[in-house]
C-alpha cells in the first residue's frame, strides 16, 4: 500500500489514547488516526489534542461514530468490555478491519457470532492478546517448538495482580463487577488462557475451576474503616490518598493516577478520590469479582495445566514452571528470566532482556503487536502464528468462560467446545 491506513479510535482511555494512539503517532507513514469517540468529553479533547483530529471527526460516542459512514480502514475497539460485541458487530458490518481490545465480548455465543461475521466479510480482526509479542514468550514458545524439553506433559503458572492492581481494577475500578464488565477470569485471565494455548499447541478438552471474593467485602472491614479513605484513620496498604496522591507527588507517574482523574493534578486528584469511585474504602465498594482463583485445564493429548490467578501478592508478574518429557522450564516475566533445566545437564540461564531493547507496555508486547497488525492491514505481511485472529482467540474465551461456569458449580468439570 502507498499510502498510510487510516484509523478510527473508538474509546480514548488508556489503551485508546495513552496506549494504541501513541504508537500509532509514532508510525505517521504506515498509519493515521481519522477519527476518535468517547463519552468523556475531556477524554476526546485529550486525543483531538494528541492525533490533531479535526473537531468533525470527534465523536461523543462509538455509537454517534458507527452510525456515519465508513471513516477509515481500521477501527480500534478500546471501550469498556459490555460495549464490545456491538460495536465490533456494526463495525464489521460497516467492513471495518478491527483490532479489538479483549474480551471479544463477555459471552461465548457472542464471542462465535463475531468471528463468524469476521469470516463471512473477509475482515481481517485481531484480539489484543500482547503476551503473544513479548520477547519473554516467544522465547518460551520457540523453546518449546524446538523440542528443548521434550513433550509437554504439565504446567503450573501464576498471575501475581498484585495487592494494589486488584484494588485499583477489580474493587474500586472499571472490571470490579461482572454485571458491568465481564467475570474476572475472563477479563483480566484471558490473556493466560491463550498464552497456555498457544505455548503448547494443544486445544483444551475440560476445565474445572475454584475461587472466590475472600478480602474485599464488608464484613472484612478493619474496625473504625470510613467509607472514603480521606476520612479515615486506620493504617491501611489499600488507602486511596496514599496510593494515588502520594505517589502522585513522590514520582510524578501519570498512570494509574491519569485513570482516576484525566491530566491529573493534585486538586484534580483529591476532587476524584473525594467524589469519584477510586477514593471508596475498598472494603465498602460494588465488586464482584473474585480475588482468587485456580483453573485446571486437560488439553487433548492428557497433558495438565494448572493456572493461579491471586491478589494476594506484594508484587505483580507471571511465572511459569513447564515439565516436559525431557526437562523443565521455569520462566519468571518479572525478572526476564528463563531457566532450562535438561534432565542429567547443567540448568541454562537466559537473560530476555540481552534478545531485545524494547520492554515498554506489556513487556514490550504492546508496540509488536501494533506494529505485525498494522503491517498485516497494509498487505505487507502475511496472518502470522503469532497474530491472535478473532477465530484463534475464541477457544481462550470459551476456556476462562467454561472456567467461570466451574466455579460457580464448585469445581465441576467443563466440557470445552468450539
Amino acid at each position: 500500500m502507498d499510502r498510510p491506513i487510516t484509523v478510527a479510535v473508538a474509546g480514548c482511555g488508556s489503551r485508546g489514547q495513552d496506549t494504541y494512539s501513541r504508537i500509532l503517532m509514532d508510525m505517521p507513514e504506515k498509519a493515521r488516526i481519522v477519527a476518535c469517540a468517547d463519552i468523556d468529553p475531556e477524554k476526546l479533547e485529550g486525543m483531538r489534542r494528541l492525533t490533531g483530529v479535526p473537531e468533525n471527526a470527534c465523536y461523543a460516542s462509538a455509537e454517534e461514530m458507527l452510525a456515519q459512514p465508513r471513516l477509515a480502514d481500521v477501527m480500534l475497539i478500546c471501550t469498556p468490555d459490555r460495549c464490545h460485541y456491538a460495536e465490533a458487530k456494526e463495525a464489521l458490518l460497516k467492513d471495518y478491519d478491527l483490532l479489538l481490545e479483549k474480551p471479544i465480548a463477555p459471552y461465548a455465543d457472542q464471542c462465535k457470532e463475531l468471528s463468524d461475521l469476521a469470516t463471512s466479510r473477509g475482515r481481517k480482526v485481531a484480539v489484543c492478546h500482547v503476551l503473544r509479542y513479548t520477547p519473554f514468550y516467544q522465547k518460551i514458545k520457540q523453546l518449546l517448538d524446538a523440542g528443548t524439553i521434550g513433550r509437554v506433559v504439565n504446567i503450573q503458572a501464576m498471575e501475581q495482580v498484585c495487592y494494589w492492581h486488584q484494588a485499583h481494577s477489580f474493587v474500586r475500578g472499571n472490571w470490579r463487577n461482572s454485571d458491568l464488565s465481564s467475570c474476572m477470569i475472563l477479563q483480566k485471565c484471558c490473556h493466560d488462557m491463550d498464552i497456555l494455548l498457544w505455548l503448547t499447541g494443544k486445544h483444551c478438552r475440560y476445565v474445572s475451576s475454584f475461587g472466590s471474593l475472600s478480602l474485599f467485602r464488608p464484613d472484612q472491614a478493619p474496625e473504625g474503616a470510613a467509607e472514603r479513605c480521606v476520612d479515615c484513620h486506620v493504617d491501611c496498604p489499600y488507602n486511596a490518598v496514599k496510593y494515588y496522591l502520594d505517589e502522585f507527588h513522590r514520582t510524578g507517574d501519570e498512570w494509574p493516577q491519569n485513570v482516576v482523574a484525566f491530566e491529573p493534578t493534585e486538586e484534580k486528584l483529591l476532587t476524584a478520590l473525594r467524589e469519584g469511585p477510586y477514593g471508596r474504602c475498598v472494603y465498602h465498594c460494588d465488586n464482584n469479582v473474585v480475588d482468587h482463583q485456580v483453573v485446571n485445564l486437560e488439553l487433548e493429548d492428557g497433558a495438565t495445566v494448572n493456572f493461579t490467578m491471586t491478589a494476594f501478592t506484594a508484587h505483580g508478574g507471571r511465572t511459569l514452571r513447564v515439565g516436559g518429557t525431557m526437562g523443565e522450564l521455569y520462566c519468571d516475566m518479572k525478572q526476564n528470566v528463563i531457566r532450562v533445566m535438561r534432565y542429567g545437564q547443567e540448568d541454562e540461564v537466559i537473560d530476555v532482556r540481552k534478545l531485545a531493547d524494547d520492554f515498554s507496555g506489556h513487556g514490550g508486547g504492546d508496540v509488536r503487536l501494533v506494529h505485525e497488525f498494522i503491517d498485516l492491514v497494509r498487505g505487507e505481511t502475511e496472518m502470522s502464528p503469532t497474530l491472535t485472529a478473532i477465530d484463534r482467540s475464541v477457544e481462550s474465551h470459551l476456556v476462562a468462560l467454561g472456567a467461570e461456569e466451574s466455579r460457580l458449580s464448585h469445581g465441576k468439570p467443563v466440557m470445552v467446545t468450539a
